[in-house]
């Protein structure tokens, strides 16, 4: 079964306030095994537009990846998130190839 990532570029327009929800998605990501692989804003855009920060979370199944982002914890994190930033979130299977 191939692992599930979630893929976020994001620009935060209140670092303070973001930082609640960095606490907040704490539990949930713990619950469900995520594993942050890229977390940080520094990095090179060669092509096409991003966001100032970019981050790449691993888990053990698609599965899970959308479990989580659709369980109570994450959504109560993520409605501290969503007034202070602005992004996009894929969440895919990773190649089983």
């Amino acid at each position: 079964m191939p692992k599930g990532y979630w893929i976020a570029h994001v620009d935060v327009d209140d670092m303070e306030t973001y930082k609640k929800y960095i606490e907040a998605n704490a539990a949930p990501f713990a619950e469900y095994g995520a594993r942050f692989l890229v977390r940080g804003g520094e990095g090179e855009q060669p092509e096409g537009k991003s966001r100032a920060r970019t981050v790449v979370i691993e888990f053990d199944s698609y599965e899970t990846a959308l479990a989580c982002y659709n369980s109570p914890g994450y959504q109560a994190a993520k409605a501290l998130r969503d007034p202070v930033s602005t992004g996009d979130l894929s969440i895919l299977p990773g190649y089983d190839g």
